[in-house]
């Protein structure tokens, strides 16, 4: 299997597109080029990291934290820990790809599986991305409607949620004369001619629309294709930031503590004490997502777990909804089981390539304990 190929699996999953603009996303160091030995995924990469992809005979790296974030002025090897590792990399042939922000705001990315590590239920979007969609109109003869639809849908075209093949059509009449150069498929040269058509209008992300368009022109009969592209300020259902859910059972704040430590595994808790209630909608945000925090009270959360949380950010929070700070690693580690498990899936060979995870923990956060 080639390199490019995976990335292209997690990018059908979690777009680019759809990162924070300064986010730095995609290929860091190598090329996509060439055929995979095998996979090492991580958090962040670090020169531990490197000497075990070394050590297992992976020329593949997938992290969540970007190595390369600010421009590169110059590779220094004697000066930078990130240079060292650069050349590292290279003088391995070792490729790094990242997946940051664009992995936190998918379905089934950190937050999700944050979310899913707590066995919340009805886990939705805590915010939704929006004005990333557009709408495209088409006008298509009647005899072709079928075939021109599928492109689309083929094309990426035509997603609202947990469903595709979306599309929404009506039935009118179409007009036209063609020039002494032209060629129609339907009606003559120089004369006005009428035909039924079929308005076809579907939803599509910004990123697919040049794949959409080259679709449609394959598909379509006409010479040329009459089609328009309207920008949408819409929420998309399939992006977002953060989650929420429910617990099986209502907890009170004590017992949900000791859950969450429990279930995230994690050495401490930082918090702040809610309504007294008993914590049954939850909110969470793997990584840093304080941000969010007034979107968590406004959606009636009983408590909220993220990581990074500022001393009077727990002020803002106190008898209003219980604030626990997880830590930044501990809540966005577990996704890297949903990663492996989407890679696994399209290995031709699971016994030829190793997708595997870095044996120790990047956390640069260390714990005291007297």
């Amino acid at each position: 299997m080639i390199k490019s190929e995976v990335v292209k699996h997690i990018e059908s999953w979690a777009p680019k597109e759809i990162a924070w603009s300064k986010d730095n996303v995609g290929l860091q160091v190598g090329s996509l080029k060439g055929r995979i030995r095998n996979i090492l995924l991580c958090l962040e990469t670090t020169k531990y990291v490197v000497n075990e992809a070394i050590k297992n005979n992976c020329n593949l790296i997938i992290s969540h934290h970007p190595l390369v974030f600010k421009p590169l002025l110059k590779i220094d090897t004697s000066e930078s820990t990130n240079s060292i590792i650069i050349r590292e990399l290279i003088k391995n042939d070792i490729t790094l790809y990242s997946a940051h922000t664009n992995l936190d705001f998918t379905k089934d990315g950190v937050s999700f599986k944050l979310a899913k590590k707590l066995k919340l239920q009805n886990i939705r979007f805590l915010s939704l991305l929006y004005s990333n969609q557009v709408k495209i109109t088409i006008f298509v003869p009647e005899s072709h409607i079928e075939a021109v639809s599928k492109s689309i849908f083929s094309a990426g075209g035509g997603i609202i949620g947990e469903y595709s093949d979306c599309s929404f059509r009506i039935k009118g009449t179409g007009t036209f004369r063609g020039s002494a150069a032209s060629n129609p498929v339907i009606g003559k040269k120089n004369n006005f001619e009428k035909v039924t058509e079929i308005r076809l209008e579907i939803l599509a992300y910004e990123w697919k629309v040049n794949e959409i368009i080259s679709a449609i022109k394959k598909a379509h009969p006409y010479e040329e294709v009459a089609f328009d592209i309207y920008p949408l300020r819409n929420e998309n259902v399939n992006f977002g930031a953060g989650a929420i859910g429910i617990l099986n059972k209502k907890m009170t704040e004590k017992e949900f503590l000791k859950y969450v430590h429990t279930n995230l595994k994690t050495k401490v808790l930082k918090y702040t004490a809610g309504k007294g209630n008993l914590i049954e909608t939850v909110a969470v945000c793997g990584g840093s997502g304080s941000d969010l925090l007034s979107l968590a009270i406004n959606n009636n959360a009983d408590a909220f777990i993220t990581g990074d949380i500022k001393y009077h950010t727990f002020q803002d929070a106190a008898e209003k909804i219980m604030l626990i700070d997880a830590g930044h690693y501990e809540t966005e580690i577990h996704v890297l089981d949903e990663v492996k498990k989407r890679i696994e899936k399209i290995l031709p060979d699971k016994n030829a390539i190793k997708v595997l995870k870095y044996s120790k923990s990047t956390n640069p956060v260390k714990f005291y304990n007297n």
